[in-house]
């Protein structure tokens, strides 16, 4: 993984917003319905080739695919793994988003029964499907991946960049986003998630790339089971943790880092697990790089924490220095003085800028590439400070 050995070095979480046009062959696809794959595929190389120059041009020096060629970035595995069909949505097993946040709505109950299902803007549930698992897990998306693998080296050729990844599912998330009919527990389920993606996970380390692990359910599982103390949950997380590994087994640990967050709705947030309970167990996932939300209001105080825990030798922090739910741009010198505050106590060399998550969610595609302008400037100010 890339490393602040002469200046703060830049990256992101990964997601940015697609194109339109792409948007009804995708969803097509990942709901096994027809669409026009040639026309698609022709219309995808343009667009990452297109996301690409802008990242170089907003002095990213990590950069990725987009992830344009994803619905969003869990559903893309119903295409790459057999043993899963979509299925329309069981309110009772697929309940909203909020429905599954019982910390926050526990202590903001009249707010979230006012957002409804609109926390991520999806609207309602009503006549949605889900991935559902209807028999035994195993990778089967070999070709939809070279085919990813392929646009982005095509997107990459003469740009000038210092590091490249690619993001894939991690397992926990996937328990979380896709429904289990067919395992006996959520333990086996998981499991199998995991023994599936390892291929994905091998497959994009040996094209060259850096992995990038997307798990936000690592700590967003909290929110999930309100009934479960923080030592209940540290033996729950160490087997999620667990279950990252085995889908790493194999991969060299500088080849990937691992994104983590509390979750991408806009809410209070007062209900998620505290960094420093569970940062012990997080630190175990066998990835150089450590991606996670810094940034927010209720956890840009997280810096504290590494006041006194000590990132382990040849790990890299990359916490959020921008946010991803908000269209403010980050002042350059607010950005450069959260570097600052975790360069002095983590060692510069140990840093790397990043978003809170990917950007997605921004108004629009103007806000993330300002908000990338300014991290790059404010990385440029935190140099000055920290090398002189």
């Amino acid at each position: 993984m890339l490393r602040s050995t002469e200046r703060i070095v830049t990256s992101h979480a990964g997601a940015l917003e697609q194109p339109e046009v792409l948007r009804p062959d995708i969803k097509a696809r990942d709901e096994r319905e027809p669409y026009d794959e040639a026309g698609f595929n022709t219309r995808l190389r343009a667009a990452v080739a297109d996301v690409v120059k802008m990242q170089v041009a907003c002095g990213l020096d990590s950069v990725c695919d987009g992830e344009f060629g994803k619905q969003n970035f869990t559903s893309y595995v119903g295409a790459r793994i057999s043993g899963y069909e979509p299925k329309l949505v069981d309110p009772v097993k697929a309940p909203p988003p909020a429905a599954t946040l019982h910390r926050d709505v526990n202590a903001f109950r009249g707010y979230y029964e006012r957002r409804g299902d609109t926390l991520y803007g999806r609207g309602t549930n009503v006549g949605r499907t889900r991935l559902t698992c209807t028999g035994p897990l195993h990778y089967a998306g070999q070709e939809l991946l070279q085919t990813e693998i392929e646009t982005f080296r095509q997107a990459l050729a003469g740009q000038q960049y210092q590091e490249a990844f690619l993001p894939a599912a991690g397992p926990g998330i996937l328990t979380s986003s896709t429904l289990n009919e067919y395992y006996p527990n959520e333990e086996a389920f998981l499991w199998a998630i995991a023994d599936a993606m390892h291929e994905e996970y091998q497959a994009i380390v040996d094209a060259g790339y850096l992995l990038q692990v997307d798990d936000p359910h690592l700590l967003i599982a909290w929110q999930h089971f309100p009934e479960m103390t923080v030592k209940d949950y540290r033996k729950h997380l160490e087997m999620l943790v667990g279950a990252v590994n085995h889908a790493l087994r194999g991969i060299p640990p500088e080849r990937v880092r691992l994104h983590t967050c509390w979750g991408s709705w806009l809410g209070p947030h007062t209900g998620d697990i505290p960094l420093r309970e569970v940062i012990d167990i997080l630190l175990q996932v066998n990835a150089s790089g450590l991606s996670i939300e810094a940034s927010n209001p209720w956890h840009e105080p997280d810096w504290r924490v590494w006041e006194t825990v000590k990132l382990p030798a040849g790990k890299v922090l990359m916490p959020g220095v921008v946010g991803h739910f908000s269209d403010f741009i980050e002042a350059p010198e607010l950005i450069a003085d959260r570097l600052v505050r975790y360069a002095r106590l983590v060692g510069r060399e140990n840093v790397v800028a990043g978003t809170d998550c990917g950007l997605r969610r921004v108004g629009h595609p103007e806000i993330a590439w300002a908000k990338f302008r300014a991290m790059t400037e404010g990385a440029q100010l935190a140099t000055m400070q920290l090398w002189g």
